[in-house]
């Protein structure tokens, strides 16, 4: 028990630490893009850390199938591969901000990861 208390005082110590990076995580965000493509790259999405949407292409090919059912399963299809992603990336830069302010491995901040 002591050593739980122990952890959370340090981790409170650091709280204008994780404030400050947290700020800048959620600022870096907007620069982490995800990339999602389906249909054999008939269509691409493309995807930022805020989860909006930045650009959705479509090739020749696809407007050319003029299948409103299957070009629509495919724009789903690259969005949820992108917003997967996405994800990840998030997760991995804070898994890293985690670990670069001495927190424990498995620890969750809300809005981290």
């Amino acid at each position: 028990m002591f050593k739980e208390f122990s952890q959370l005082a340090g981790l409170m110590g650091k709280l204008p630490r994780i404030k400050e990076e947290f700020a800048r995580f959620q600022a870096r965000a907007g620069d982490i893009i995800g990339e999602g493509k389906a249909g054999g790259d008939m269509v691409t999405v493309r995807v930022n850390g805020k989860f909006n949407v930045v650009a959705c292409r479509l090739s020749d090919e696809a407007i050319k199938l003029q299948d409103r059912e299957v070009l629509e399963d495919l724009i789903t299809a690259a969005t949820n591969q992108a917003l997967a992603k996405v994800r990840q990336s998030l997760a991995d830069e804070a898994q890293k901000a985690a670990a670069d302010l001495g927190l424990p491995p498995g620890f969750s901040l809300p809005g981290l990861g």
